[in-house]
């Protein structure tokens, strides 16, 4: 939110002000995510979290953009780095072709840059699937509040949201999943039969969401952490480099980071210099890349951890989880800790500075 805001877009009213609980199906909360005083006076941010329907956000970034600078209906298919000091040639689906002073990937998780740049994307299937809906607002359910809960194979969770200034909630449920595996040819029962026996409003969520219109469903997949995110005049961003499963939001907000940090190490460089370029590139590299992929794996560790353990053993993860405060020392330490140190470390966007 502080980079967007950099960007001059309007945080005030952007997404939903939330407190998240962990929690087991049954209610009762095992940890609440903890919010970092110094940081929210720092970035005059309160909070930790923001719900906002993506549509929206992205609506809002493309709002501040000039236009023409999106040109759409162009599928790259192929790209030329050109020798010396004479750019980078584009080659799209429809036969037209520009020559570039650098090529950003920003092409998602089938990326034709990031394959042609770094070889076969070696995607493989996460072990998961997900259930991802929105509704109106139910007015007993409170507006700050989100709960995400597990029982011993599924994850069933709420989000508080705003789309286009209005109350509204996210929710979702994760299952084990199988490349393969039969999607049910009635999602409204499947996921009824789900949470049946789940505490709290999940099941009211599925009696007034629009099944034909805001619920999606589909596999996810991950590649292995790779280390290097540049070659010559390419680059990439996102997804191209580092699809995350769906587990506390990473995506979006890394994706935007990373096009944060390498505006910044490319800020007044000569493009058409390679040397220059490539010094930026490797600045941005080392901003990014250890601490994305620390995101990343814990994310997948994540998914195994709530949704691929056999019966005994993910009982004895439960039971730790519920009478311990393990889970809470794992959000801190792997989650929390060094999106705290960076965000401490990111004084020009901090509003109170020391």
């Amino acid at each position: 939110m502080a980079v967007l805001r950099s960007y001059g877009l309007s945080i005030e009213n952007l997404g939903s002000y939330t407190t998240t609980s962990l929690q087991n199906k049954y209610g009762v909360e095992r940890v609440e995510l903890p919010f970092n005083e110094e940081i929210e006076r720092r970035m005059g941010i309160k909070g930790w979290q923001y719900g906002v329907l993506r549509s929206s956000l992205m609506k809002k970034m493309l709002d501040l953009l000039p236009l023409g600078v999106v040109h759409t209906r162009h599928e790259l298919i192929a790209y030329t780095d050109l020798p010396g000091e004479d750019g980078i040639e584009l080659e799209f689906k429809d036969g037209h072709k520009i020559t570039a002073d650098i090529l950003i990937g920003a092409d998602g998780i089938h990326s034709a840059v990031s394959r042609q740049a770094f070889g076969d994307l070696n995607l493989f299937h996460a072990g998961i699937r997900v259930w991802l809906a929105w509704c109106d607002q139910i007015p007993d359910i409170p507006e700050n509040y989100a709960v995400i809960s597990h029982d011993w194979q599924y994850q069933a969770s709420y989000f508080p949201l705003l789309h286009e200034g209005k109350p509204c909630f996210e929710w979702w449920v994760v299952e084990p999943s199988w490349e393969g595996k039969p999607v049910p040819e009635d999602p409204k029962a499947y996921l009824s039969g789900v949470l049946e026996d789940w505490s709290g409003p999940m099941p009211r969520f599925l009696e007034i969401t629009d099944f034909d219109t805001r619920v999606y469903q589909w596999e996810i997949y991950n590649r292995a952490s790779v280390k290097k995110w540049s070659t010559r005049r390419v680059v990439c961003v996102g997804d191209a480099v580092h699809p995350v499963s769906p587990y506390a939001g990473y995506g979006l907000g890394m994706a935007i980071k990373d096009g944060y940090f390498l505006a910044k190490f490319l800020d007044g460089v000569d493009l058409r210099n390679l040397a220059a370029v490539t010094v930026g590139f490797e600045l941005y590299e080392k901003q990014r890349v250890e601490y994305v992929n620390h995101n990343m794996e814990v994310a997948r560790f994540s998914g195994k951890l709530f949704h691929s353990l056999p019966w005994p053993i993910a009982k004895v993860r439960d039971w730790l989880f519920d009478y311990t405060p393990l889970l809470g020392y794992m959000m801190k330490q792997d989650y929390l800790k060094r999106a705290e140190k960076q965000s401490m470390s990111m004084k020009e966007l901090h509003l109170i500075r020391t």
